[in-house]
């Protein structure tokens, strides 16, 4: 047998099919590899997401937080309200008994009805300091520029020496509990007088300029 038989033969045939499969298993092996993704970059946006859950997670929490503290609050002012509110109708009758009693009667009023007079006034005190330690206080309007949020107009009172829509009389008393307005104040506004100015406020401009 020659040499040139020999590498012509049936085995050179066979260790080049041979050498050509390894070849394709290698390619098909890099093929698949190629396919995966990489676990790593998987476990980056695993981790990505498993944060933005954790921000909105803890973002709600603290909302919740706030809204639960904000409600327990209001909750622990403003329940009193509607008690506080009739405890001011009291307030107000005790006020017309006192002032129901002539200046001339107070003045010679003997000891006895001097003593009522005074307990009267001392309950009334009383009352308004227990509600205003409640959180109630009491609205001083006259001289104030007239604002439907706190006042109710009742009549107006021709002035020509004081600014229009200037509150100058209270005929009942308003109070406010937190933020809210228990009861409005009843009021005599001024009309007439000249036009309220409001103030002046600079701009950032204006600021700048200065």
């Amino acid at each position: 047998m020659t040499d040139e038989t020999t590498k012509n033969g049936p085995d050179a045939a066979a260790a080049e099919a041979a050498a050509d499969a390894a070849a394709n298993v290698e390619n098909e092996a890099a093929a698949e590899a190629t396919a995966q993704p990489d676990p790593l970059e998987l476990l980056k946006v695993e981790n990505v997401e498993l944060r933005d859950r954790y921000l909105r997670l803890a973002a709600e929490m603290d909302n919740l937080r706030r809204r639960t503290e904000r409600e327990v609050k209001d909750a622990k002012t403003y329940s009193a309200a509607g008690f506080a509110r009739d405890m001011l109708a009291v307030s107000d009758n005790l006020r017309r008994a006192i002032d129901a009693i002539p200046e001339e009667a107070k003045a010679g009023a003997d000891a006895g009805l001097t003593t009522l007079i005074e307990g009267v006034e001392m309950t009334e005190r009383s009352m308004l300091s227990a509600l205003e330690r409640h959180g109630v206080r009491k609205l001083e309007p006259v001289g104030q520029k007239f604002d439907p949020n706190f006042h109710q107009a009742m009549f107006e009172v021709p002035n020509p020496d004081v600014p229009n829509n200037t509150v100058v009389q209270v005929v009942q008393a308003g109070y406010t509990i937190g933020e809210r307005v228990l009861r409005p104040a009843m009021v005599g506004v001024a009309k007439g007088g000249p036009k309220l100015v409001e103030p002046e406020t600079n701009s950032v401009f204006d600021q700048k300029d200065a």
